[in-house]
């Protein structure tokens, strides 16, 4: 029989391929000599509050290793019934038990869930019976699953078999085969702090329920630590919702190109579980691996396509986030000085803190001032600032007397810009606007606004050459961009960059904006810090630190070349490739 040359590359000869037919190996069938034999505990979950009036089997595999004096790994498998029987196509408890008794994997709990059932006719624990609730926990986007598993099943399964369970994600696996394989992918890319290593088996990354976007996500958003392994087969599904061979092939493509631990091994099955079965021990023996330094992503862009790799350093893995601060109240206002200070204010408690190059923590500027939602240098060398509050103002303060004197009253500022032709633009989120106040007219009431219909206007920057200013969109999708006039006024108005939205929102949450030298845009949202390049292509999503949501974003450090972050109670930073645009 002729080996394709990926599976020779691979070393994964545990299965006889005769014609069609996939054999099991001796690890999957039998048990090795004085290899002891786990035990199954199986049990129903019908508590879930996110999948409410549902009920469902669930299996637990406890190796013959685990004595419960320190925690376990754990595996997850979805379409559980399927993974757990041992006269099935992929007979885990067997495998398991060799592959722990020889030291391959560590002492590992198996959980094997079905999907679950809405009515009282629960199907029986055995085969594929429809379970009605299983596309919509499988297929959907999003984290719904994932919170499922994480805050319900497994605290469930811990207290009821008084279980240790590792919380090193790195020790956390999961998997399945078709959309069970799209659904513990989707575990992992929303919770890469939970789970780390993903087996997918004849997986439906296709649109059954909008899977299909994950090659182009992959390439847009900055790596995370999960390490994949897919199987297919050729004679896979080709139907309505996609082509299954060609959809795993472009998630490699992806996953390879961004630099992910990825191995893909391609058969001549169809769509089942035996192909996925007889390479299981070897697929395990790769998962469990050691950790080991992922690839480089690809550098093969044309001239002009500004990837991720082009901003962070390693693709996202050289440097990741530092904490600056914590324990403040809510960070905003993150603002780069032309010597790389960074600025910034704790609006519930009315601080401006500061933090030079040579300062290793920021330290409080300005106390006993008005609450500020945006900072911004002007042309002049002083501090412009949005404040909030009953007497909401647009403000200046001297950054060597700190004295504070009035721009503009009468206004409702959410965030704001200065341009070297002397214009305060500002953002009004609750009317749509953009207002502009000039300067050296003394204090102005009520500024005319500039351009309005922007759906919950916020962040705002100008180019490098301040000929373009851009508006994000807090309840919208988009970033607007407008032409900057002689006469301060705005012009050409355009819905130009379109923000990513995570699953189940209907919003990007687009906050602040900030942009590099080379005009590339960067607007914080629900996603993370999205990143444009100047004709409005999206480059890439960059993670958010530690998961937290974030207001504000600014460029600043040594080289001003750190991107900064207002993150809730918390102030990030970290070293990138490019760095600020000039002050004007």
């Amino acid at each position: 029989m002729h080996f394709p040359s990926f599976l020779l590359s691979l070393g994964l000869f545990a299965f006889i391929l005769t014609g069609q037919e996939y054999r099991l190996s001796s690890e999957s069938l039998t048990r090795g000599v004085n290899v002891p034999t786990g035990r199954i505990e199986i049990f129903e979950f019908n508590e879930s509050k996110i999948y409410p009036e549902t009920a469902r089997r669930c299996w637990l595999y406890i190796p013959a290793q685990y004595d419960g004096t320190k925690p376990a790994a754990l595996m997850v498998f979805q379409d559980g019934h399927e993974y757990v029987s041992e006269t099935g196509s992929q007979r885990v408890p067997v495998v398991f038990d060799n592959l722990i008794a020889r030291g391959e994997m560590p002492v590992t709990l198996g959980l094997f869930i079905n999907p679950g059932h809405r009515g009282g006719d629960l199907p029986t624990a055995k085969g594929w019976a429809n379970r009605n609730n299983r596309s919509f926990e499988y297929d959907s986007m999003g984290g719904d699953y994932a919170r499922f598993l994480i805050n319900e099943l497994l605290p469930f399964v811990q207290k009821k078999f008084s279980l240790k369970i590792s919380e090193d994600p790195e020790l956390r696996a999961i998997g399945g085969m078709s959309s069970g394989a799209i659904c513990a992918f989707t575990v992992a890319w929303e919770r890469p702090d939970q789970f780390r290593k993903v087996l997918s088996q004849i997986g439906s990354f296709v649109n059954i329920r909008g899977g299909n976007v994950y090659p182009s996500l992959i390439r847009k958003t900055e790596r995370k630590p999960i390490r994949t392994f897919l199987q297919e087969g050729s004679n896979d599904l080709n139907n309505l919702h996609g082509d299954w061979p060609l959809a795993n092939r472009e998630m490699v493509s992806a996953l390879t190109f961004s630099g992910y631990d990825v191995k893909f091994v391609l058969g001549e099955g169809s769509h089942s579980g035996k192909h996925g079965g007889v390479i299981l021990p070897d697929s395990l023996r790769w998962l469990w691996r050691p950790v080991t330094r992922p690839p480089e992503p690809s550098t093969n862009n044309w001239t002009g396509d500004e990837a991720l790799n082009k901003i962070l350093l390693g693709g996202g893995t050289g440097t990741p986030w530092e904490r600056v601060g914590d324990s403040y109240g809510f960070t905003d206002g993150a603002c780069g000085a032309a010597d790389g200070t960074f600025y910034y204010s704790d609006l519930t408690k009315a601080l401006i803190y500061r933090q030079k190059v040579t300062e290793a923590k920021p330290s409080v500027w300005l106390a006993g001032g008005p609450k500020i939602s945006g900072l911004k240098f002007g042309p002049d060398g002083r501090l412009y600032a949005a404040t909030q509050g009953e007497n909401q103002r647009i403000i200046a303060i001297d950054p060597l007397t700190r004295e504070i004197s009035e721009v503009a009253t009468n206004v409702k500022p959410n965030d704001l810009i200065v341009s070297k032709s002397k214009w305060v633009y500002y953002t009004d989120t609750g009317a749509g606007q953009i207002c502009a106040v000039p300067l050296g007219a003394g204090t102005v009431s009520g500024p005319r606004p500039v351009a309005g219909g922007i759906n919950k206007p916020n962040g705002i920057a100008l180019s490098p050459n301040q000929d373009v200013l851009m508006v994000s969109e807090y309840g919208g999708t988009n970033v607007w961009t407008f032409l900057v006039n002689a006469d301060g006024g705005l012009s050409g108005g355009e819905r130009s960059m379109t923000l990513v939205v995570p699953a189940g929102r209907k919003d990007s949450g687009g906050d602040g904006a900030t942009v590099d030298y080379l005009g590339r845009t960067y607007v914080t949202s629900h996603a993370g810090i999205q990143m444009f390049d100047w004709t409005g292509r999206l480059g890439g999503v960059i993670g958010r630190p530690e998961g937290k949501a974030m207001v504000s974003c600014a460029f600043a450090g040594l080289g001003r070349e750190y991107l900064y972050v207002c993150a809730g109670d918390a102030i990030f930073r970290r070293k990138t490739l490019t760095h600020a645009a000039d002050i004007p």
